[in-house]
């Protein structure tokens, strides 16, 4: 009778999938239903003998589609979750859709990107073989809350029979290997380099105590916010030498090299893809891919994942740079690319809606941007937009950017058509997943779609 649950789960999935994707709906309503028929359903699949989970902050999906790349390439038959849904629902429908009648998923690895906050209640059913945390920082207040609480959420996923590959520049990451067998941790990390910085920069500063015991750290350097090589006074809570790392990086010129010899150009010089470069490698590693194979995918790889999208409008080509609305890291993070960039440039920010999930207007996560960085001299325009551009222009007329400088155009269209009307320096488009798509049916796409 149970087999029968399953298999009848199975089927409603991949049905409602197979109808979702001709209607070109979300991936989280099948396996949602599937739950409800056969609650313990992930519990009864039989999966690959690789199962990677990547969890964190920021860099799943981009890390998740480039490890996935590379394990096409070595031969291998990838499961992800491509289209990112990364909660349970999500996940369910990703293994029932893929799985043959008796419950087998069909592949050699099964990678997922899991969502933060839900990662115990995915891998209740099932351990990971590997579990990669990316990063945690200050991150869309009216869900996560602080970075403590969620390690909080994350720490009942972790299994002792689980090996976690950890980032090894931040302290609060690297706490969850407390307690671990240490033949079952991993890290990647990045060394000094001229990208990095002796002094802290940013709003707040959340390495400044011990995660553990609240001690005053003290950072040798910082790559970007609290992400670097850091020691505790009190307990000596410090950075782990990386199994894989990023051992010289020149962002000017493009260049990374891993582990001391294999260097990769980078197709986006920003210190997010290099990390993402570091969690692809090492999950590739530890599933048994050569370097020569990873570095040939690697070398200025392109996310297919519209993380980075290039566009044309008018004479004007341009670059739309994704930022997590309520997450002053990925703004930052971008506006430092901007603001090393050196040549003749104009930006636009859009904040037209908040949050895809929840309804706000809270718009305090602003003014824990450093839009200062805008203040570079290359950059001769800043273009605010959307619905919430006088809360943009209220933050920025604090900040260090000129105000003739500063264009205020509310209606994103509007401001599209402007930019269409005249000039021809590149431009670069700041703004969150959703409000994105807003702009780009203003502009003609180009090849190589990030």
């Amino acid at each position: 009778m149970f087999q029968v649950k399953v298999t009848l789960a199975i089927l409603v999935c991949k049905m409602l999938r197979f109808v979702g994707k001709l209607l070109g709906k979300g991936s989280s309503l099948p396996g949602q239903i599937a739950l409800k028929l056969c609650p313990d359903v992930l519990g009864r699949m039989k999966l690959p003998p690789y199962i990677i989970a990547v969890t964190g902050s920021n860099g799943k999906t981009s890390t998740v589609e480039m490890a996935a790349a590379i394990l096409a390439a070595d031969g291998r038959q990838v499961v992800y979750n491509k289209e990112g849904s990364n909660q349970i629902e999500g996940v369910a429908t990703l293994l029932l859709a893929n799985c043959s009648l008796r419950g087998r998923v069909r592949g050699d690895v099964l990678l997922l990107e899991s969502d933060e906050r839900y990662v115990r209640h995915i891998f209740r059913w099932f351990c990971p073989t590997h579990l990669v945390i990316t990063n945690l920082y200050r991150d869309q207040l009216t869900r996560n809350g602080h970075p403590e609480w969620v390690y909080q959420a994350i720490l009942p996923a972790i299994r002792p029979e689980t090996t976690l590959v950890l980032n090894a520049d931040d302290p609060l990451v690297s706490r969850f290997a407390q307690g671990h067998a240490p033949e079952r941790v991993k890290w990647f990390g990045l060394e000094e380099s001229a990208a990095s910085t002796k002094e802290h920069y940013g709003v707040y500063h959340d390495g400044a105590r011990c995660p553990v015991c609240h001690g005053r750290m003290t950072y040798s350097c910082y790559h970007y916010a609290h992400i670097g090589h850091y020691t505790c006074e009190g307990c000596g809570h410090s950075r782990h030498a990386p199994d894989f790392a990023g051992t010289s990086l020149d962002l000017e010129r493009g260049k990374l090299t891993i582990n001391g010899g294999t260097e990769v150009e980078l197709a986006f010089r920003s210190i997010y893809n290099v990390y993402n470069i570091l969690v692809a490698w090492s999950v590739c590693a530890l599933c048994g891919v050569g370097w020569e194979v990873m570095a040939g995918v690697i070398n200025n790889y392109i996310l297919k994942n519209g993380r980075m999208v290039t566009f044309r409008l008018g004479g004007h080509r341009g670059t739309l740079l994704t930022s997590k609305h309520e997450n002053s890291v990925a703004y930052d993070t971008n506006l430092a690319y901007i603001q090393g960039l050196g040549q003749p440039c104009e930006v636009m920010v859009i904040v037209d809606s908040i949050s895809r999930k929840y309804f706000t207007g809270e718009t305090s996560w602003l003014w824990d941007i450093d839009f200062d960085r805008l203040a570079a001299p290359h950059v001769e325009r800043v273009w605010l937009c959307g619905r919430y551009v006088n809360d943009l222009a209220m933050r920025l007329d604090y900040s260090a950017v000129p105000g003739d400088r500063i264009v205020l155009v509310e209606s994103i269209h509007q401001a599209a058509a402007a930019l269409r009307e005249g000039g021809e320096l590149p431009v670069y488009v700041v703004t969150c997943f959703s409000d994105r798509d807003k702009l780009l049916v203003h502009t003609q796409l180009e090849q190589g779609e990030g």
